[in-house]
């Protein structure tokens, strides 16, 4: 009877500490979703409101022209072609996304996060050199790696990556990412093209620069390559 008593004792505990694991808020799909005490002010919920079922159709999940090659003409030397919520309204609630990415010779992809998701990269034509950073607590490890045709990489959620065009003609790579809006954070463009800029004495001490090199990068124009 004993035995009995532990048994059940043991799987309701069992069955609280699932329940705990299993328990959370659910992740914001945006960057943030103030909340307001009266919704006729209501605007955004955290994701898209979504068509009643009854009335959706084909072209609700559908998107075109992925096949062709982007303009890369411009100061990075590349351009992300993204397939989001945004633009493809039948991923609202499915936890994914999609990517084409075009590189010139030399064209990178800056260094950037995605604070909603992982990304996974598969290159189709060229060879890019890719990498991320892990957080503080890590090190701030580096990991690279030269990726051919045909070979695959990982980008853990939120960490900093790149990627960058190392061969003599163009690039291409599709990515996917395990959110319907991963959000995308360019560091340099973030941190010194903010708007309004960020108090120069705060990069000044950040960097540990003079305040004429910080001047300077911040009237620089930060190109958007999304």
């Amino acid at each position: 009877m004993k035995g009995v008593h532990f048994l059940i004792s043991t799987l309701a505990i069992l069955a609280f500490a699932t329940f705990l694991a299993s328990a959370s808020d659910p992740s914001p799909l945006q960057d943030f979703c103030v909340a307001l005490k009266d919704i006729k002010d209501g605007v955004f919920v955290n994701g898209k409101f979504c068509k009643d079922p009854k009335l959706a159709n084909a072209n609700d999940f559908f998107f075109s022209g992925l096949q062709n090659p982007r303009n890369t003409q411009n100061p990075v030397g590349s351009n992300v072609t993204a397939v989001n919520v945004d633009n493809l309204a039948g991923l609202n609630t499915l936890g994914i996304s999609l990517a084409r990415l075009d590189f010139a010779p030399n064209g990178l992809n800056p260094p950037h996060t995605h604070p909603r998701a992982s990304e996974i990269l598969a290159v189709l034509e060229g060879t890019l050199y890719v990498g991320f950073v892990t957080s503080n607590g890590d090190g701030n490890r580096l990991f690279t790696k030269v990726l051919n045709k045909g070979d695959v990489f990982v980008f853990p959620i939120g960490l900093i990556h790149f990627q960058l065009n190392v061969g003599h003609v163009d690039a291409v790579a599709f990515a996917g990412l395990s959110s319907q809006n991963p959000g995308v954070i360019t560091i340099a463009n973030a941190v010194f093209g903010s708007k309004p800029p960020i108090n120069p004495d705060v990069l000044t001490k950040a960097f540990q620069v003079d305040n004429k090199v910080v001047d300077y990068l911040q009237k620089q124009f930060w190109y958007d390559n999304n």
